[in-house]
């Protein structure tokens, strides 16, 4: 009973460091045109408003969309919570959330008779309503705070990893680099996102975006002379985001680039 006891509190202890670590990214909410773009904001350690920092936007998959402003935070936060981390990069970090029927990117989701479903990407259609609200929100980010544009970053995972393609495309000059997880985009825009330096990220055995889609890109990307690197990971299914945030190199990589 006292080992029960004692595994109980523990639990709750980590339980509770977690929820105190999370509350550091701070609530905020954009509103336009009668739509709210929920969003969360850490800010660099030791803040001071009279330097500049870098800014990283990380969109999350379909499974953390809604309007409570805390979803959007299960995957991706802990990194950039590490302490070691908040003081090797200070930089901006942002978590906007989609809503619940919406999506980062414009595109097709199709399933055959045995359900299984693929993906057809639009890149002439028009933006989503919370691509827009995403775009509003970046431009006001940069205005708002210091930020060093020549150092502005994005990310993001499944349905973010598609939205990331998707933004750099249709805002080819303001991202320095940019990383997409088990995503895909259409590989004739790939030379609309050469400016911007890549790393792609998927599981072969992916069962929900299928690896074809970054390996199609990562070809494309080459192709058009951008500067671009790929991590397939054999055993990962559909989560190969916890070994994309677990590369030792990946922030380092990404804080390295900037704008010329």
């Amino acid at each position: 009973m006292r080992r029960y006891f004692l595994s109980v509190l523990l639990v709750l202890s980590v339980i509770g460091v977690k929820a105190q670590d999370l509350s550091l990214f701070q609530k905020f909410y954009l509103a336009q045109g009668g739509d709210t773009l929920p969003y969360r904001v850490l800010f660099p350690v030791d803040y001071n408003p009279s330097l500049k920092y870098p800014v990283i936007f990380f969109l999350h998959g379909s499974g953390e969309r809604g309007r409570d402003n805390e979803k959007q935070l299960v995957h991706g936060a802990s990194l950039f919570l590490n302490e070691d981390v908040r003081r090797r990069f200070p930089a901006f970090v942002i978590f906007p959330q989609c809503a619940e029927s919406g999506y980062w990117s414009n595109v097709l989701h199709v399933s055959d008779t045995a359900r299984k479903r693929t993906f057809y990407f639009l890149p002439d259609g028009p933006e989503t309503r919370d691509l827009q609200l995403f775009q509003a929100l970046s431009h006001y980010i940069l205005n708002k705070w210091p930020i060093d544009k020549r150092r502005v970053y994005i990310g993001g995972l499944s349905m973010g990893g598609m939205g990331t393609f998707e933004i750099v495309r249709r805002d080819p000059e303001f991202y320095a680099a940019a990383f997409a997880i088990c995503g895909g985009a259409d590989p004739a825009t790939a030379p609309a996102l050469k400016k911007t330096h890549w790393w792609l990220f998927h599981g072969l055995k992916d069962n929900v975006v299928d690896p074809s889609f970054s390996k199609a890109m990562y070809a494309a990307l080459k192709r058009s002379g951008a500067d671009v690197r790929i991590n397939l990971y054999p055993n990962d299914n559909h989560n190969s985001w916890d070994h994309a945030f677990a590369e030792p190199e990946l922030l380092p990589w990404l804080f390295s680039k900037s704008r010329k």
